[in-house]
């Protein structure tokens, strides 16, 4: 699920880099999304 909504984020922000559409809403999203799964990562461990 994580992996999805990650894979997603990235080709969204791709997309906005090319279009500049959501900025830097889309950073936000980016920047949350590779906390999660950061955290997510060491709470496995």
């Amino acid at each position: 699920m994580l992996w999805t909504i990650f894979i997603l984020l990235i080709i969204l922000w791709v997309l906005g880099i090319v279009s500049n559409f959501l900025g830097g809403y889309i950073h936000i999203l980016l920047i949350v999304a590779v906390v999660v799964i950061i955290l997510s990562f060491f709470k496995r461990k």
